[in-house]
């Protein structure tokens, strides 16, 4: 993988919550988005997910409960648990996922 600059990276994607892929390390792939204020329907992985909040704010609910995620902040969803993202985001999001 090069060298990426993620802000500038997310602020060319078309569109908020269209996640752009970086690149694969191992069976992980490395991703990141723009967020906006709506929300995002709850799911589940088979595997954890990582997310990393470059700047702005994740308004996540996990299991049923708010999980505020901020700039520098990290969290992971452990598998199989449910998680949406409630209305309030914004910034920049990285994705660290087991590859399909």
């Amino acid at each position: 993988m090069n060298l990426i600059d993620l802000n500038a990276t997310a602020a060319t994607l078309p569109r908020e919550w269209s996640s752009l892929v970086l690149g694969h390390v191992g069976s992980t792939c490395v991703k990141v988005l723009r967020m906006n204020e709506l929300p995002v329907e709850e799911e589940t992985h088979d595997a954890p997910e990582a997310l990393l909040v470059l700047d702005g704010q994740l308004a996540l609910e996990v299991g049923g409960e708010e999980v505020p995620v901020g700039p520098g902040e990290l969290y992971v969803v452990p598998a199989g648990t449910p998680h949406a993202v409630r209305p309030g985001s914004h910034g920049t999001l990285v994705i660290v996922e087991v590859s399909p």
